[in-house]
């Protein structure tokens, strides 16, 4: 049962994320071959840099997946013998994670929560309970309070805990595909025209938007389309990690993303999208914490 008390942005976010569920399941670029093979895998990117995040292994570990969508990037930690906790507030991406995990005969090492993030310490009464606080691509752009996720996740996480985060770079998210009938310069790579601004990076506002299309199914056509988003600069989010407890380890900037941002990327051939031609602008981030004790 909907919550009465729930906020335009969480109902509506919500509502579009119940939706795009069995879209992104039947899709090819959810592509789980490799999970049900018993070798998940994740994108290049955290392949690269996870091992700073666990450097001896996962085995062992107590992982808290934020913003888990249906739990396959969870259950590849779970392959790897953490123990995996993921939080989402769309109950069909928890049930479709709980069947998925059933299925790889990996239920004895997850645990999939049905919530609101800002109600995680209520639905999740855990505190200090963590290793590892992981959270990727797609996450914080639907969250109002930066400063309350970072204090939530240093909430959970133990003295000594880290923090791994992937997003896209909130430089890109300034820009948008060019109207249609639009004057653009071409990119050096190719015809495809280069995105064109259409938000401030420093706006403060909701984004309320409206879009019918999908990043994983070019063909989808969604019926649930109006989302409320939210702009993020990076020293925003930087200093609330700061201001929460924690110790910056890393941050990298990256010039591809694992989906189609733009219209304009072209496939790397390793599951990420990148400029044609010059590197641009960055397309991702992506940061290593410690909570200080």
């Amino acid at each position: 049962m909907a919550r009465t008390d729930e906020p335009e942005w969480a109902r509506l976010n919500r509502a579009h994320w119940d939706a795009v569920v069995p879209v992104h399941v039947a899709s090819d670029f959810y592509d789980l071959s490799s999970l049900r093979a018993g070798e998940g895998r994740l994108y290049p990117i955290e392949e690269a840099e996870l091992p700073r995040i666990a450097p001896d292994g996962w085995a062992g570990l107590r992982v808290l997946h934020l913003q888990c969508h249906f739990g396959a990037d969870t259950l590849v930690l779970a392959q790897r013998g953490a123990e995996v906790v993921g939080l989402d507030f769309s109950m069909p991406a928890v049930k479709q994670a709980r069947a998925l995990a059933d299925e790889l005969g990996l239920a004895d090492r997850s645990r999939f929560v049905c919530a609101n993030l800002y109600d995680a310490r209520h639905a999740l009464p855990d505190p200090e309970g963590f290793d590892v606080v992981y959270t990727t691509w797609g996450t914080i752009g639907w969250l109002p309070d930066i400063a309350e996720w970072a204090r939530i996740i240093a909430w959970f996480l133990k003295p000594g805990g880290r923090l791994y985060f992937a997003d896209g770079h909130p430089s890109a998210f300034v820009f948008d595909e060019v109207p249609e009938g639009a004057p653009a310069a071409l990119l050096d790579g190719g015809p495809a025209l280069f995105p064109a601004p259409r938000f401030s990076y420093f706006e403060t506002a909701p984004l309320q938007l409206d879009e019918s299309a999908d990043y994983a199914d070019p063909d989808a056509v969604l019926e649930v389309s109006r989302t409320i988003e939210f702009m993020h600069p990076l020293g925003q989010t930087l200093t609330a990690l700061i201001d929460a407890g924690l110790r910056l380890d890393f941050v990298h900037e990256h010039d591809a993303v694992p989906w189609p941002m733009f219209t304009a990327l072209e496939p790397r051939g390793d599951g990420l999208w990148q400029w044609p031609g010059t590197r641009w602008l960055p397309l991702g981030m992506s940061l290593g914490a410690t909570r200080m004790a």
